[in-house]
């Protein structure tokens, strides 16, 4: 962080929650809550004379609803948004609206009693403000597109195995992962590409009721069939398959056929679904007839087990600097010269159609 404090804007219409989230940022030293709001048309005002660096936005508000701000937002005056969202089937698709109208994250809506997970909420948001800080935030177009981690991926798969090299299948596999900005990167690639591709595995940062709605919005949008992976269920071709939230997602074998393999077990990188257990998984399992691609989010998870995968013979492709909206993720996995190439996210699809023509 430089040594310019992150300037936030609260904007919630319930005042306990205003409250609650000044009291967290503010413990932070990096973070200064310049001001707050209730609704839409209060925000405007004081966005124009407090110039906050990140605004936190509540989705449901009265007068004017969040995602209708974002988008004028978006498209007057660009700037880093982190959504606040409940945590429901209806709070997910907004939230998916509000991803795709231009916000950079989300966190969902603090608890008034949330005394016993505080710290871990405070992380949270703290983490996703800084980040959001630094993100690359573009105008988009009023009707757009469709604590350090005590464990990693060998305390959920335990130590490695032998990539299984000499495979009885030619059938190949793409493997994906990525956090924040991803529900909308993964999009874009998934809506670009045919029928005929190889099967798809995805790990996206998400929390529960979320990915099955990310997944039935992909679906909608694209040629291949996308759906929140089912535990046991058979891994073709044409099909991607998502990860659903707080679940790992592993490829396992069975005979000359993969099945999805979903574990409640510990978060890796802080995460579950974590991306280095797919990959991971994916190396032992699918070995030189995957590709794995790493895309924009936050923190490193996914580089070491895009690493596995390169070491087990598959092509490895990460998102670039220029085109993540946080390039935590694919550049941790750059640094660990864990990636064959480096692409922008619009040159992501043709390449895949390419390899797999």
């Amino acid at each position: 962080m430089s040594k310019n404090k992150v300037r936030v804007l609260i904007v919630d219409d319930s005042a306990m929650v205003r409250k609650l989230l000044s009291k967290i940022l503010s413990s932070d030293k990096d973070i200064e809550v310049v001001g707050s709001a209730m609704d839409a048309y209060m925000a405007r005002d004081r966005i124009k004379k407090l110039n906050p660096d990140v605004l936190t936005l509540d989705v449901e508000m009265p007068k004017m609803d969040g995602v209708t701000f974002l988008k004028n937002l978006m498209r007057l005056r660009p700037m880093p948004v982190i959504m606040v969202s409940t945590l429901t089937e209806k709070g997910a698709e907004v939230t998916l609206d509000a991803l795709s109208a231009g916000a950079v994250d989300f966190v969902t809506k603090p608890k008034i009693d949330l005394q016993h997970n505080i710290d871990d909420y405070a992380e949270e948001i703290i983490s996703k403000v800084k980040a959001a800080a630094r993100a690359r935030v573009r105008a988009k177009p009023t009707q757009p597109m469709k604590v350090q981690d005590k464990y990693s991926a060998d305390d959920v798969l335990g130590e490695r195995k032998k990539p299984k090299v000499k495979l009885l299948t030619t059938d190949k596999m793409i493997a994906i992962g990525a956090s924040t900005g991803g529900t909308e990167a993964i999009r874009e690639v998934l809506c670009q590409l045919p029928a005929s591709m190889p099967a798809i595995v995805i790990a996206q940062h998400i929390p529960p009721k979320f990915s099955a709605a990310f997944a039935e919005r992909a679906d909608a949008c694209c040629a291949i069939r996308v759906k929140e992976a089912e535990d046991g269920e058979l891994i073709v071709p044409g099909s991607a398959y998502v990860a659903p939230g707080h679940r790992h997602l592993l490829v396992v074998r069975d005979g000359v056929r993969w099945k999805c393999k979903l574990s409640d077990d510990l978060p890796v990188n802080r995460h579950k679904p974590s991306v280095d257990v797919l990959f991971r998984s994916v190396s032992e399992n699918v070995g030189p007839n995957a590709l794995g691609l790493i895309l924009t989010g936050m923190g490193k998870d996914g580089a070491q087990g895009l690493k596995d995968m390169l070491e087990a013979g598959a092509h490895t492709i990460a998102q670039d600097e220029a085109s993540s909206v946080v390039w935590g993720m694919p550049g941790a996995a750059v640094e660990i010269q864990a990636a064959k190439e480096v692409l922008p996210l619009k040159s992501i699809p043709d390449k895949l159609i390419s390899r797999f023509r």
